[in-house]
């Protein structure tokens, strides 16, 4: 059944099961995200960490993701899902773990799947690691977790015994106890061996694969001597790492623990599970330079900033800040390293960039960085510098690829689609977003947009013919505030799965785009019919599908919307729907092939296919 679902799958199967789940997430196969989620109540998930109350069918709660005073907040036993009704946050257990928490889908899924007893499998033909050895890890990550808490203690307590080291951060750095203790910021002594006298014998292995001692040829040692010690914590608060800051001006300044099996620069960022309430308070969320500026800012009432590790911000640090907020601002130094930083946390967002997500810049006065800035001028001063005076992510790009070269020559035009093309095609998760960018670039240029996909290197936007040629939906745009008849289907069917046989389609007719996704919805269900609603939108996480099912979603959802509605009418409303939409497909084909007949370019196979949609 579904024809042309056959030759859908057949064709992009690869592509399609690989992209269900990225690379981190595709370890964990389908059948068990499924029955991990029917074992799990999202009622009890969630009430661990919000208050809910029964609201009829439903249960009720303040949002955790933003300010109210009413409850919006609804968790659906039948539909194992939750949806506010005031900001739009929804998804499914895995979902709320993950935005809550702000862990990763991996992490969420371990979470859950530890709640309920079950075993995470491995797939790609590797074999799960044998209970001996899942425990020996486990073993090993508490040993590391209670060595460098360990450590972080012995620095707290260094530090009310230093009398320099204490001037420096509440003298100098102006940071009162209560900040001092809300960051956990210690001191490491001017010593070789400090750590011998919480560790012995010295060094012992934890403290060697923690990074907190060196080996040096045979000789070892601390890492940390003489510096203002920041604890650096994992998403569930555990320290993992730390960074060191010198008390004068000699160098290296910062020294940052190295990668262990802890901690990972490049996937963690400081303070921010300091941040955590801050954040949903302010609805936002900063990013800075350094760990001082995060305290400084803090200090001053600004408690939603969090720093880089001693690296440039990368992809997977993005993907964790829009984890936590959907309003991601840097922070940087109006400096040449501070411009050419911004650049770098710019290229490195594109891939994860989407449509309900927003990045801002601002650059800071040369002579001031975030700190210094807050402390002259004030946090009111900041804040508004940083909500009026920062630039939304398509205003710098166009900037910074257009400062250099001259838009009033061809030779500046032909320079600017250049260095544009690479970078747009790299926005795959935001359609809308890159439409807009295509269009501002064809009136940058005044090149036509059709011309302009050729330019580069992608086809011209344009309706298929022949029904093999299913594209992807990377240059589609629709408005926000309404629905066509692809997505009310979708709608409908995203609810009530036992429909899904209604769904049928001729093989001759094109699908892309919205059909396309109800079609894959369909075939999803027919082929897995004991799943729901949650599973069918952790099936479609990280797919080209999953932004038309999030936009459908939030309409779904809305208070005069009865989504709910399973009555004999209903289903007959979207059996009609269906007779309805496969017409309209029909028709556009149909004039599609008129319009290529009448200019003379219709191949055979194409006169063949016009003869029988006018037949039918």
């Amino acid at each position: 059944m579904l024809g042309a679902m056959v030759w859908y799958f057949g064709a992009i199967q690869y592509n399609f099961v690989h992209t269900i789940y990225p690379p981190c997430q595709i370890m964990i196969p389908h059948d068990f995200i499924d029955d991990l989620l029917a074992r799990t109540d999202i009622v009890d998930v969630i009430e661990q960490y919000v208050p809910l109350k029964k609201g009829g069918a439903n249960y009720m709660a303040c949002c955790p993701f933003h300010k109210e005073k009413s409850p919006s907040f609804s968790v659906s036993p039948s539909k194992q899902f939750y949806h506010c009704f005031g900001c739009g946050a929804h998804g499914s257990a895995i979902g709320f773990i993950m935005e809550h928490q702000g862990m990763s889908f991996v992490e969420a899924v371990q979470l859950l799947a530890d709640r309920v007893g079950m075993t995470v499998p491995q797939v790609r033909g590797v074999s799960a690691p044998s209970p001996e050895v899942r425990a020996a890890k486990k073993q090993q990550q508490q040993t590391l977790e209670s060595t460098v808490q360990a450590a972080c203690d012995f620095y707290q307590q260094q530090l009310n015994h230093n009398q320099a080291a204490l001037n420096y951060v509440q003298q100098q750095r102006g940071l009162s106890p209560e900040i001092i203790a809300h960051y956990g910021i210690g001191y490491a002594p001017d010593d070789w061996r400090a750590l011998a006298q919480i560790a012995q014998p010295y060094p012992n292995t934890a403290l060697l694969e923690s990074g907190m001692v060196l080996d040096n040829e045979g000789k070892q040692y601390d890492r940390f001597r003489h510096r203002i010690m920041f604890p650096i914590r994992g998403v569930s608060g555990n320290v993992i790492g730390f960074g060191g800051r010198v008390l004068d001006d000699s160098k290296p300044k910062y020294l940052n623990s190295p990668d262990t099996p802890l901690f990972d620069k490049g996937k963690n960022l400081y303070g921010l599970y300091e941040a955590r309430q801050a954040i949903k308070d302010v609805g936002r969320i900063l990013v800075v330079e350094g760990y001082m500026d995060v305290v400084a800012l803090a200090q001053f009432g600004i408690g939603y900033a969090v720093a880089a590790l001693g690296t440039a911000t990368t992809a997977e640090h993005i993907k964790l800040l829009f984890r936590h907020s959907d309003s991601v601002y840097f922070c940087f130094d109006g400096d040449g390293a501070g411009r050419k930083a911004a650049w770098r946390a710019l290229e490195n967002a594109l891939p994860q960039l989407k449509d309900d997500k927003s990045l801002h810049f601002l650059f800071l006065p040369a002579e001031h960085d975030p700190d210094s800035f807050v402390r002259q001028h004030g946090a009111a001063r900041f804040e508004e510098a940083l909500l009026h005076q920062s630039k939304p992510f398509s205003a710098y790009f166009w900037d910074v690829l257009t400062e250099n070269s001259d838009m009033t020559s061809q030779e500046g035009k032909a320079e600017l689609v250049k260095h544009a093309a690479p970078l747009l095609r790299q926005i795959t998760q935001a359609p809308t977003l890159l439409y807009l960018l295509k269009q501002k670039l064809s009136e940058i240029t005044g090149i036509d947009p059709n011309n302009l996909a050729h330019l580069m290197g992608q086809a011209a936007p344009k309706r298929h013919v022949a029904a093999k040629s299913y594209q992807l939906p990377q240059e589609t745009f629709r408005q926000p505030e309404m629905l066509n008849l692809a997505q009310k289907q979708i709608r409908t069917l995203l609810f009530h799965p036992e429909w899904a046989n209604d769904v049928l389609f001729p093989d001759y007719l094109a699908v892309q785009d919205d059909v396309a996704c109800l079609l894959a919805l369909a075939d999803l269900y027919q082929k897995n019919q004991h799943i729901g609603t949650a599973q069918a939108l952790e099936y479609f996480r990280d797919t080209p599908f999953m932004p038309i099912l999030e936009h459908i979603f939030r309409h779904a959802l809305q208070p005069d919307n009865d989504w709910d509605d399973d009555s004999e009418e209903a289903k007959i409303s979207f059996a009609d729907g269906m007779m309805k939409l496969v017409q309209n497909l029909k028709l556009a084909q149909v004039n599609i092939l008129k319009e290529k007949s009448i200019s003379g370019s219709l191949n055979a196979a194409e006169t063949q296919l016009l003869m029988q949609l006018l037949m039918r």
